[in-house]
């Protein structure tokens, strides 16, 4: 089914997949992703990797995903078949490792698949693309709060949006995508919380008042899709803080559309700015959410871009 992908600098219509053989790579299934709708990729993805050297392997719990990933060789070639939610898990051993990493998107969010330039791939395609591309290196954000340091390669969240991403998670499974993430943020409107931060980018203080949140972006949307901080690049050494400040309900109301629209940044108090390091004190705890899987609220943090520090496989225009 793929010999043609594989033979082709044209696989994927106006993109380059370049044939270069690659090691035989190691390919991770998360038949929970998507609501467990992942699970019905088992039968053709076993089909598809016959004769490609390529092994699948379906991951019943993280710790048995981490486990195949520490013991593979360091370097390898490995092609994770789920959405943000299993990249977030598996991310600290990949980057132990150094592997290469390869998307399969069928997740709920694939914001980071969007910055790949897979999201609308149909899976053969990224399948090609994944086991024989060459990777390019991008930039992982890191976190580090109360003693714990959280990579995330698409947005760390801090704030309002952290509550809409737990809203998320824990939302009706017939949902899914955008809509969900929409349904999830009206509930967190009803209950609206601001928090009192103070916000430092690169030793300067940028914000010392109320806000809504001030969330660190890796690639351009985040949220299923929302075109939220534009200029973000994960190959550029830098992140972007996308910061509200002052919202009551009604504002924040009115705030949603702009920022499903990309819109929002002509709010007055909406900013976005590019950092290499970045620190949030609270004076109440904060919610947080790494590429949309919820972490300890916390009431101080430190954000810093880690530039180059994971290979990936992107789609590049020809």
């Amino acid at each position: 089914m793929l010999e043609s992908a594989f033979g082709t600098t044209e696989a994927a219509g106006r993109w380059r997949v370049m044939p270069t053989a690659r090691p035989c790579a190691l390919v991770l299934l998360n038949p929970h992703a998507a609501g467990g709708r992942a699970a019905r990729l088992v039968a053709p993805l076993e089909q598809a990797l016959v004769g490609t050297g390529a092994r699948l392997v379906v991951t019943n719990s993280v710790a048995q995903a981490r486990a195949e990933l520490l013991a593979q060789p360091r370097g390898h070639r490995v092609v994770v078949a789920g959405g943000d939610g299993s990249l977030q898990q598996l991310l600290p051993s990949l980057l132990a490792r150094q592997h290469e990493l390869a998307l399969l998107p069928c997740g709920t969010g694939n914001d980071t698949a969007r910055a790949f330039g897979v999201h609308r791939l149909p899976w053969p395609e990224a399948l090609a693309l994944g086991l024989r591309a060459p990777a390019q290196p991008i930039d992982v954000g890191e976190a580090e709060h109360d003693g714990r340091r959280t990579p995330f390669i698409s947005s760390l969240c801090a704030g309002f949006d952290a509550a809409v991403a737990e809203r998320a998670l824990n939302g009706p499974q017939w949902l899914r995508g955008m809509p969900r993430y929409l349904w999830a943020t009206v509930l967190e409107i009803a209950a609206l919380r601001s928090h009192a931060l103070r916000v430092q980018v690169d030793g300067v203080t940028v914000h010392d008042g109320p806000a809504l949140f001030a969330s660190s972006l890796n690639t351009p949307s985040y949220g299923s899709g929302m075109p939220a901080a534009p200029k973000a690049r994960i190959d550029d050494g830098r992140l972007q803080l996308l910061l509200a400040g002052r919202f009551g309900r009604l504002g924040a109301l009115a705030m949603m559309p702009l920022l499903s629209t990309g819109l929002h940044l002509w709010h007055p108090n909406v900013r976005c700015q590019p950092f290499r390091e970045m620190d949030i004190s609270s004076a109440t705890p904060l919610p947080l959410a790494a590429d949309g899987e919820v972490l300890p609220a916390t009431a101080g943090l430190t954000v810093r871009v880690r530039a180059g520090a994971l290979q990936a496989v992107r789609q590049t225009a020809a």
